[in-house]
Order: C-alpha cells, then sequence, then structure tokens
C-alpha cells in the first residue's frame, strides 16, 4: 500500500516510519523542510519525502495519491492561546488535501477524551477528530493518555521528577486517575487499524492494564529505578504555581508545561475494552514499559524523543531554514586551531553537549541555562538524545542542530534559548593533510540596540569560554 505518514519527523512518526517499511508498504513522508530530511537510520524500503506545511494555503501542496494516511500532528506547546486555531487549521487543509489524493482511510491518534469539562488541549483533540470525519474516507480514531516509552514527553517528565527530587511537594492533581499505555502497544494498534474494517470508521480508547494515578506512576517509576522517594500532595498549588514547578523541574518549556498542567486535572481512562478486544495482543504493564524504556535509553537506541520535535522548541519554527549563517549585520567570534588527529577531533565535535559538556568552562553553561530558564527559554535540560549520533533537527541542551555531516567534520547549531537577537555556533574542519584546522565560528545577528549590548556584555565571558572550548576539541586528550 502506498501510506501517507503526517508527523514524520515527530516522536510517534519516527519509529512507525521503519515498522511500514518492514511490512513492505510504500511510505510518503509529509515534513515541513525537504531540503533537511534524513532517514533516521531507517530500514531500506520505498521512502519518499515531499515538503508539506499544513498551515500553508493548500493551493501550495504538491499532488500526491495515498491509500491511507497517518494523521500525527498536534501543536499544543506552539501557543498559549492559539494552538486550537492552529490545529484546527492544519486539520482542515488536511482533509482538503487527503480527499485529493483520493486516501481510502485516515488514521488519527488522538487524546482520550471523556469529561463534559475537557481542558483546552483534549477540547482541541475532540474538535480536530470531528474535522477529520468526511464521506470521501474512512477515519478511525484511536484515543491515548499517557505514552510511556524512552524519550517520550510523559516519561521523560516523570524521570527528571523522580531523579531529581528524593522529597517532593505536589499538586492535588497528582491524585488523578489515568490508563498509561506503552509506546510499544501504541505502534502496534496504529499498524493493525490499516484496511482493518473492525477498526474502519470508529473511535477506540486505547490504553495499558493499569489504572493509576499520577503519584503511584511517579512512585512506581522509583521503584523500576531502585529510588526512595517522598510525595506530599497539596490542595493549594494554583495551575500557574503548577506550571512553573513543571516547568523549573523538568525539561519541558513554559507553554507545554501550561498546556500540561491543565490536561493533568481531568481523568483519562479508557471508557471500554473495546480496542484491547479487537486488538487480541496482550498489553505492556507500566513498570515493564519503563523497564523497557531504559533498556532503550542504556543500549543507546532511542529512536526518537519528543524533545527533538519543535514542540519542545521556544523559538518559531521558521529558524528550522536559517541553514545559511548571515554574514551582514553580524558580530562574530571566530576561532583557527590546527589539528593533529582529524577524526579525534570530529569525534569530540559531534560529542559535545548533554552530559559531556560543552568541555570548557561547563559552569558558566550551566549557569547561562538557569538564567535562560528564569526567561522561559528552554534551558540546558533537553540535553541530548544520543551520546554518540547527532543528526539535522536534533534538539542539544539550547541549541537545534541545523546540520550535521560528521564525514565532512561540519556541525550547525542555532540557538533556541532566549536572546535579543539570533545566534548560530559552527564547528568545521577545513584544510588538507597535515594543515588541518578546527574552525569553530560564533555568530549574532542582534535586534536592536538591546541586542549590540548584549554581546558586548558578553564579550569578556566570549574570549574566555569560545578560545577554551576550541582549544579542548582540537585537543587529543578529550
Amino acid at each position: 500500500m502506498k501510506i501517507l505518514v503526517t508527523g514524520a519527523t515527530g516522536y510517534i512518526g519516527k519509529r512507525l516510519i521503519p515498522i511500514l517499511l518492514q511490512k513492505g508498504h510504500n511510505v510518503i513522508c509529509a515534513v515541513r523542510n525537504v531540503s533537511r530530511w534524513i532517514k533516521y537510520d531507517m530500514p531500506e524500503g520505498n521512502i519518499t519525502p515531499v515538503e508539506i506545511d499544513f498551515l500553508d494555503s493548500p493551493e501550495n501542496y504538491p499532488e500526491i495519491e495515498a491509500d491511507a494516511a497517518y494523521y500525527l500532528i498536534h501543536s499544543m506547546s506552539s501557543s498559549l492561546n492559539e494552538f486550537r486555531e492552529m490545529e484546527e487549521r492544519t486539520a482542515r487543509n488536511f482533509k482538503q488535501f487527503a480527499v485529493k489524493g483520493r486516501v481510502r482511510q485516515v488514521i488519527y491518534l488522538s487524546g482520550i477524551a471523556n469529561e463534559n469539562e475537557l481542558s483546552e488541549h483534549l477540547q482541541s483533540r475532540k474538535n480536530t477528530e470531528d474535522i477529520l470525519k468526511s464521506d470521501k474516507y474512512s477515519l478511525t480514531v484511536l484515543r491515548a493518555g499517557i505514552i510511556v516509552g524512552s524519550g517520550s514527553a510523559s516519561f521523560e517528565i516523570i524521570r527528571d521528577l523522580v531523579e531529581k527530587l528524593p522529597f517532593m511537594i505536589t499538586p492535588k492533581w497528582l491524585n488523578t486517575k489515568i490508563q498509561p499505555i506503552a509506546i510499544r502497544d501504541v505502534l502496534k494498534y496504529l499498524v493493525m487499524t490499516i484496511e482493518n474494517p473492525e477498526f474502519k470508521n470508529r473511535t477506540l480508547d486505547i490504553g495499558g492494564p493499569d489504572i493509576m494515578t499520577y503519584k503511584e506512576m511517579l512512585m512506581g517509576f522509583a521503584e523500576v529505578r531502585q529510588l526512595k522517594r517522598m510525595i506530599i500532595t497539596l490542595p493549594v498549588m494554583t495551575p500557574r504555581l503548577s506550571s512553573y514547578w513543571l516547568y523549573f523541574v523538568t525539561s519541558v518549556s513554559y507553554k507545554l508545561a501550561v498546556n500540561l498542567v491543565k490536561s493533568m486535572k481531568i481523568e483519562v481512562v479508557c471508557r471500554d475494552n473495546t480496542a484491547a478486544e479487537l486488538s487480541g495482543f496482550e498489553h505492556i504493564s507500566y513498570k515493564d514499559s519503563v523497564k523497557l524504556a531504559f533498556t532503550k535509553i542504556e543500549n543507546h537506541e532511542v529512536p526518537s524523543s519528543w524533545k527533538d520535535s519543535l514542540v519542545s522548541s521556544s523559538a518559531n519554527p521558521s529558524f528550522m531554514n536559517r541553514v545559511s549563517v548571515p554574514r551582514h549585520g553580524c558580530f562574530k567570534d571566530i576561532q583557527s586551531i590546527r589539528i593533529i588527529d582529524r577524526e579525534k577531533t570530529i569525534q569530540n565535535i559531534f560529542s559535545i553537549g548533554g552530559d559531556n559538556g560543552w568541555y570548557y568552562l561547563n559552569f558558566l553553561w550551566s549557569i547561562r541555562g538557569f538564567l535562560d530558564k528564569l526567561l522561559g527559554g528552554v534551558g540546558l535540560r533537553r540535553g541530548r538524545t544520543d551520546t554518540e549520533h547527532i543528526s539535522s533537527g536534533d534538539a542539544l541542551d539550547f541549541w537545534r542542530v541545523l546540520y550535521a555531516d560528521k564525514q565532512a567534520g561540519r556541525l550547525l547549531l542555532y540557538a533556541e534559548m532566549k536572546l535579543p537577537g539570533e545566534a548560530w555556533l559552527e564547528f568545521r574542519i577545513e584544510g588538507e593533510g597535515k594543515r588541518q584546522y578546527l574552525v569553530q565560528e560564533a555568530t549574532f545577528r542582534p535586534k536592536g540596540l538591546s541586542g549590540r549590548m548584549y554581546w558586548y556584555s558578553m564579550l569578556p565571558f566570549h574570549f574566555f569560554v569560545f578560545s577554551g572550548m576550541a582549544a579542548a576539541i582540537a585537543s587529543e586528550k578529550n
């Protein structure tokens, strides 16, 4: 079959595509920028990227036909007030595109919505379901709650809380009941719905075997990790305080924290067991899903992370188009150091960030990350998904990878921290033979007077940090 996957570079999309390819399907991957598309070590098969931004007018879309389509687009952290409008627009545009492309079945991964009073996030998901309905194709809606797996937003938030806080004073919404589901089970459901008459034109809640509270999820995680934790819930924490608490302790952006808190006050439990009965497979328990996630993490086999999708960013997604570093109207710091061992230097470049740090004066980077959090930025807590590999589009602390070519020895980063302007950081190897150099180039394009004042105020720190970092990267000792 020819299958279209939207949200192809997102958390679910990156994991679903290899499975579809293994089953022999022809996969069309809808991405915002086709020039940035990377196959993420996917198995061989018929896979075609196409450039489509469903926020744009449908007149700009390429003409494509497909038998089935997965709708995996969500805008939950894009805005505090406008994500519902964005989701409506993308859904309407996708529907028009699907009808024109003669799609027979659309599969939408939504959220469980069983309450009469829904959060704006869950109401938006439900609204999207209504928009996607059509008499031109069959619609399958799979409603999931908390998805647990290596790299999932829920898993990483729980991990941040449990591993960093031995004692927690928490909001009362930690007593809300939920029904988590393992990412492996979600993928099974998504795949088995294709051309399956039992799933066509149905809305089904999918969940794991455990119904528990958020508090029980945290304590269960602690038990798996053999950590002793104490949690006290208080009824006095307002939604705003709860959002700040989640934002400062975990790696989520403030916008995402606000929308999560609004949703966490509502029970997310399957209405019935119909989906489980139709599936016919044994579902993974919550604790087992945590164990499986850490197996992936310890083996450096995390195929996707929510942090690498643009929902973890505080910036406008259009920054991903800024591959060409500007040359005019910018301040620059350029370091050039002769290198002895090209391969070692490249290894150092592509190991930067996360637990490895930035090689020089890491405490200053930590302070900068903390200040960024105070200003509403992403801070350093996102780290990096893989300690060995970097791909275009990945998050790297408070940077985003724009370009990564390990063979050529070039890495280009774009700053997602809060700045009065824009910043790029580039590492590249120049020269040949015995005369090769590491060139490290920091570029800052200021925005108004505040941007210029920022650059000049940071010059003393840049002098030590950038020169020391370049020397450390070029060193054979790291």
